[in-house]
């Protein structure tokens, strides 16, 4: 349902406000109220969407963060739709951190979940629609003509041969009264100009020039780096440190100890560095952090999963169900903890002064920040400033606030502004990670091959731990696939054990999981029902045309049906989430004991496509992120240390290892889903059913080596 927007009880009182002598236009959501308490007028003055100046230009300022995900573009063509904006003079920031740009549906400001085109449809579009009402108002005033009797098109109001800039006209529409948001007119898709229809990024100027600010780049005057030395095991804190001889070391300024290690903070980040490598640290394990291994966690969640666990959802008596089945189909599945890596290390920079503190960060939860920072600072919300950069990489890994945290740590002990910088080993051994999970099937298929029953016990880290129950995001994209919900009795369980092993959001959560046990165990049931895969869910999907529609697409484009060429193995899955379907078939063979990918037809319904150009990006990166955890990803851990470092020891997918990628988006009229994470999901099971097709090799966990399963 889209939000009714209205205008704010306090800064946005007028929608129409002076700033200078231009025209800002903002809104304010019902869901945003929840934080206006924590926010002063002062504050609010800024909060628009869009500035629009007398030289023409006009700025769009985001509530969501740039990641590579294309919304600096996207975001600001449902502004300048309803606007009919020049294109060419459009200007992008990101918004500071607000209530007034909080997340209509969840209250707080944040780029998770592939939701900024969902969450901002309808809001963006409406900023747009007010400021041309008031922009044609005042061209109306001017002229004496009735409002109906303009137009507009490209930053321009027109009557006849008379033409008025939108930078002319905006001190006079900063004046007038704002309407009412929800009694603004929309236009229909049939006018759009711009949504669907794609249009060049606007960040690509500056990242190909150099010009673009992430994190790492941030310089002010008088600024120092810190590294942090962290414990080497999970959860270890200092006992005990010695730092005379960091201290000794040319442009080292302080050594100071925070809650996660020992800080150095120096010069530059080569001083900092070095400090930390001759600190004499004396680190103490946290209880159980020592003795835990990976291997022999997966273990242990293997039998968990042969134990009952909570019931996420049933239906009929399995039991019973399963003792009419003509065939029971039973399957373990395991997949590992998988790091972000991201390839921007973590970084803030932070600033205290007496009138509060100043962030730059590249992050994924302004709203989080902000209350961290005023926790660790003792100031007001409103008094911390969060200035968000472009980040090179989100995935989840920076909507975590322990980087954020320990850069306000080091600079309130400092006392000078500070560069808290990670190093990609401090991340990858010290950082959060995707759960490790094993799942148990057992399904009861009928003569003609069709589930009767269905059992699945699930056991994995939750990465919300104190949530009552079982959290939605460890069961999503299982609970509630159709493959279950179209059988007559089936039953889900799950088992949520905890660990020192910090976990998190990870591209596509939940859904990276369990569709690599959904996708995979519907084709051991279709090779069990001696059936096509692509025909058995055909059957399966029958009333799911979503669904169906995207596996019919990729199927048609990749030519499914045909004989693969010798050498040559094809496979195919198909998944919901965050809105939206997608189905990808794939092309694969063995090279040196390894899985090469060839060729990926993906196909796409992500509702109505707002940028079909920046769809298929996403389709790319996307597959790209699942493949290199379906064949590569694995984070070990021995005697509570993580083994793996950094690239040469966590593998991703290489240039020379790409396959083709051909993308297809499916036209739609229902709502914009999310285009971030749905293409992750489908790729491991695809590859793993291409596997089974070339080798008869079943491999039913992650990652997908050949030499480990043989």
């Amino acid at each position: 349902m889209n939000p009714v927007l209205v205008p704010s009880r306090r800064g946005f009182l007028k929608s129409g406000a002076v700033l200078g002598s231009g025209l800002i236009v903002g809104f304010s959501v019902p869901g945003a109220k929840r934080l206006m308490a924590q926010t002063t007028d002062s504050e609010f003055a800024p909060n628009a969407f869009l500035r629009i100046a007398p030289d023409d230009s006009v700025t769009i300022l985001l509530a969501h963060s740039e990641m590579g995900q294309g919304v600096w573009t996207t975001l600001t063509m449902l502004i300048a739709e309803e606007l009919d904006a020049d294109w060419s003079r459009l200007k992008v920031e990101h918004a500071p951190a607000a209530a007034a740009y909080a997340s209509p549906q969840r209250g707080f400001q944040a780029t998770v979940g592939s939701s900024s085109i969902r969450e901002e449809f309808e809001r963006y579009r409406r900023a747009g629609a007010m400021a041309r009402t008031l922009l044609i108002q005042a061209a109306a005033i001017r002229l004496g003509q009735a409002p109906s009797a303009l137009r507009t098109e490209n930053g321009v109001v027109i009557i006849g041969n008379t033409r008025l800039r939108y930078g002319e006209l905006a001190e006079q529409a900063a004046l007038l009264p704002a309407p009412d948001p929800a009694t603004l007119t929309l236009k229909e898709p049939g006018a759009w100009t711009l949504i669907g229809k794609g249009a060049l990024r606007l960040d690509s100027p500056e990242k190909i020039s150099g010009r673009a600010q992430y994190g790492i780049d941030i310089q002010l005057d008088g600024l120092l780096c810190a590294v942090v030395a962290r414990a080497p095991m999970l959860g270890g804190t200092v006992r005990a440190f010695d730092a005379t001889q960091a201290r000794a070391l040319p442009g080292v300024r302080n050594v100071v100890q925070i809650p996660s290690g020992i800080a150095v903070i120096a010069d530059h980040y080569w001083a900092a560095k070095r400090g930390c490598d001759v600190l004499q640290v004396e680190w103490e394990a946290a209880s159980g952090a020592v003795i835990f291994d990976s291997d022999r966690q997966r273990e242990d969640l293997v039998r968990l999963t042969h134990t009952p666990g909570l019931v996420a959802t049933q239906n009929g008596d399995v039991e019973e169900a399963q003792k009419a089945a003509h065939k029971v189909v039973e399957m373990q599945y395991c997949v590992p903890y998988l790091a972000h890596a991201a390839m921007e290390p973590l970084n803030c920079t932070v600033r205290l002064s007496a009138d509060g503190c100043d962030i730059w960060v590249g992050s994924q939860m302004q709203t989080f920040n902000q209350r961290t920072a005023a926790k660790i600072t003792g100031l007001a919300p409103e008094q911390i400033r969060i200035h968000t950069t472009f980040l090179g990489g989100g995935f989840g890994r920076r909507a975590v606030q322990d980087f954020v945290a320990e850069a306000v740590q080091v600079a309130k002990a400092a006392g000078v502004p500070v560069k808290t910088l990670w190093s990609r080993e401090n991340d990858m051994q010290g950082g959060y990670y995707r759960s490790a999970f094993a799942q148990r099937l057992k399904v009861g298929l009928g003569r003609d091959g069709q589930p009767l029953s269905w059992s699945q016990t699930s056991a994995g880290q939750s990465i919300f731990p104190d949530a009552e129950g079982i959290h939605p995001t460890s069961i999503e994209g299982m609970s509630d696939s159709p493959y279950i919900k179209h059988t007559p009795a089936y039953r889900v369980e799950a088992h949520s054990p905890r660990s020192n092993v910090p976990v998190w959001y990870w591209r596509s959560v939940g859904h990276s999981h369990n569709a690599f046990v959904m996708e995979s165990a519907v084709d051991e049931l279709a090779h069990a029902a001696g059936q096509d895969p692509l025909a058995y869910r055909r059957l399966l999907l029958k009333t799911e045309p979503r669904h169906l529609g995207v596996l019919n697409l990729a199927a048609e484009r990749f030519g499914w049906g045909r004989k693969a060429a010798a050498g040559r193995g094809q496979g195919i899955a198909v998944h919901q989430s965050f809105g939206s379907f997608c189905a990808q078939a794939v092309e694969i063979s063995i090279e040196r004991d390894e899985i090469r990918v060839h060729r990926v037809v993906c196909a796409i319904d992500c509702g109505i496509p707002v940028n079909p150009d920046n769809i298929k990006a996403q389709m790319e990166g996307a597959i790209v992120f699942g493949l290199s955890a379906a064949l590569f990803g694995q984070i070990s851990i021995k005697e509570g240390r993580v083994q793996q470092s950094n690239f040469h020891d966590y593998r991703v997918l290489r240039m020379n290892e790409m396959p083709q990628i051909e993308v297809h988006v499916l036209p739609s009229t229902e709502g914009p889903g999310g285009v971030g994470e749905p293409a992750t999901p489908p790729v491991a099971p695809a590859v793993a059913n291409a596997l089974f097709a070339l080798t008869g090799q079943r491999l039913r966990e992650l990652p997908l080596r050949l030499s480990s399963h043989a």
